[in-house]
């Protein structure tokens, strides 16, 4: 599995934190910055990822900032992106099963790291359940 990852400043930490951890597991980390806690701006980092995940180089993609929105709304500006703002495994878990998600937007300011763990263990353990959702899925596109 192939993951792209982007965070802003304030998701810095935490996704040096999540590369360690999926690198663990074996699942290759495409990083798209930032590459320090220096201020930065979340659409930067956004908009490589949802391209990496629109354009097929990786499965899943992974955004990061203080609140989550910013960055969750950048990448949900694409295409075929589906990002879902997680602050819970179950949220995750809903978000692959239910909204086929391809992104995970994590709240750096407002989970701590064993949250955001189990959080990643939701997102990548699930998958979408098609169905009834799929026809809700569908008409997601404008």
């Amino acid at each position: 599995m192939k993951i792209a990852i982007g965070a802003d400043h304030a998701g810095y930490d935490l996704k040096e934190l999540v590369k360690q951890w999926l690198k663990k597991r074996s699942v290759e980390v495409i990083d798209h910055g930032t590459h320090s806690a220096e201020r930065a701006d979340y659409p930067d980092f956004a908009h490589p990822v949802a391209e990496d995940v629109e354009n097929q180089k990786v499965s899943l993609g992974i955004v990061i900032c203080g609140s989550g929105n910013g960055i969750n709304m950048a990448v949900n500006k694409h295409k075929g992106i589906r990002s879902a703002l997680c602050w819970t495994p179950e949220l995750a878990a809903l978000a692959r099963q239910h909204n086929d998600a391809n992104v995970l937007a994590l709240p750096a300011r407002f989970i701590d790291q064993e949250t955001a763990k189990t959080i990643l263990d939701s997102f990548l353990e699930n998958t979408f359940e098609g169905g009834r959702h799929a026809t809700r899925v569908n008409k997601i596109p404008c």
